[in-house]
């Protein structure tokens, strides 16, 4: 599975939607690849009072649902097509539900992969 294939899955996802008059959803779309080499998706979900959760988290929650934990790629992209690098919660979240999970190869921009250990430089274990 390519980056450019899971970016394409990423983009398809994104639908920016207004929820209610506190929320909204949609502007943010991931794909990661899991071990067994399934890809799940995510939206954003953004809320009034900061409750809401990102699009990778959305994609790691269903990966769990199914039974599965180990991220071999991820990748986020933006209502404009633009590739976003996962905010420090994201990065935590996913090294912890894993071991190997600090290998996970991560699109950070056009023709920039690094592992989520290279975006938690200085990790707390």
């Amino acid at each position: 599975m390519t980056f450019d294939e899971l970016y394409m899955k990423a983009k398809s996802v994104i639908y920016s939607r207004k929820l209610s008059e506190y929320a909204s959803a949609g502007g943010v779309g991931a794909a990661i690849l899991s071990e067994s080499g399934k890809i799940y998706t995510g939206v954003c979900i953004d809320t009034a009072c900061s409750m809401g959760f990102c699009a990778e988290h959305a994609a790691a929650a269903t990966m769990i649902t199914q039974g599965e934990n180990r991220v071999l790629k991820m990748i986020a992209i933006g209502s404009d097509g633009n590739i976003m690098p996962p905010c420090g919660r994201c990065r935590e979240f996913i090294s912890q539900i894993h071991d190997d999970n600090l290998k996970t190869e991560v699109m950070v921009e056009n023709g920039l992969i690094v592992t989520l250990k290279e975006l938690l430089p200085y990790d707390w274990r």
